[in-house]
């Protein structure tokens, strides 16, 4: 059984890295189906793979044939590089395996509104100016998230219902953190009236939001390294975030989209996703 909607928006995957929970984002794949899927960013890091070595799992094998599969298979794919991933931005205007490249693009909803999608990192001043700070900072919130998973399995070992998150805490709770999202956001906000748009989707901060301000829509996807969110667009253009797995129940109250089930299509993508990653591993 799937969902169908109109597109998906997902950033901050961090490809390469032990803290990507390449898992959630293929069950996740798996329940929706789209005509358009944007990656928004920080798809694949390679400030952790050039610091720490390459980590690359089954499932992140298998989740790179099913989004190629897709491309492959009528679904319009595109890809905004972000900052970890900043090396693909020498191949904007180009496609690779169906999937196009781009710095940033509008993206016109069912409903007729219009969407500019960027990654959102220029408007970070840490990592404009302040790169080895930023460098830092990913190493803290590395830190941050494999300890987390130490804390969710003693959790479970006493009995602790729920999740909990130690990286989002420190962002909920640090001021300095707080500070830096909200100035990230005005700023991405002002830069969205400048282009004359309706709305804004974008990644980098793993906050993930829908909000308006002043008759702007403030999207971010949030991320797969923590929060396991995503964007999705309905077929009427309605925009949803979706907290994926432990998360879910906190999600906000939306009307689901009718499931339906598997289309020939991703029948035949699934077999060939679990035929690629056998071949492989």
């Amino acid at each position: 059984m799937m969902r169908e909607v109109r597109a998906v928006f997902i950033s901050d995957v961090h490809l390469g890295t032990r803290a990507c929970r390449a898992e959630s984002l293929l069950e996740f794949l798996k329940e929706y189906d789209s005509k358009y899927l944007f990656l928004v960013g920080d798809i694949i890091d390679f400030w952790a793979m050039r610091r720490r070595g390459v980590y690359w799992s089954p499932a992140q094998n298998t989740l790179v044939q099913k989004i190629l599969r897709r491309a492959r298979h009528e679904v319009e794919v595109m890809f905004i590089p972000g900052n970890h991933d900043e090396a693909v931005r020498e191949h904007v205007g180009t496609s690779f395996g169906n999937i196009r490249v781009e710095r940033d693009c509008v993206h016109i909803s069912a409903d007729g509104r219009r969407y500019l999608l960027i990654h959102g990192d220029e408007f970070d001043q840490v990592t404009r100016y302040h790169r080895w700070v930023a460098i830092l900072g990913d190493q803290a919130y590395a830190l941050a998230v494999n300890l987390n998973v130490w804390l969710s399995l003693l959790r479970r070992v006493l009995g602790v219902p729920g999740y909990w998150s130690l990286a989002g805490y420190a962002k909920r709770k640090v001021k300095g953190a707080l500070e830096f999202i909200f100035d990230f956001e005005d700023s991405v906000l002002r830069h969205a009236r400048e282009r004359g748009v309706d709305g804004v989707i974008c990644g980098h901060i793993h906050a993930a939001a829908i909000r308006d301000a002043g008759g702007i829509t403030y999207i971010n996807c949030g991320d797969w390294v923590d929060s396991c969110t995503a964007i999705v667009e309905h077929l009427d253009g309605r925009m949803e975030l979706v907290r994926w797995g432990a998360d879910s129940a906190t999600a906000p109250t939306v009307q689901p989209a009718p499931a339906l089930r598997l289309p020939a299509r991703m029948q035949e993508e699934e077999r060939e996703t679990a035929q690629a990653s056998a071949d492989i591993w």
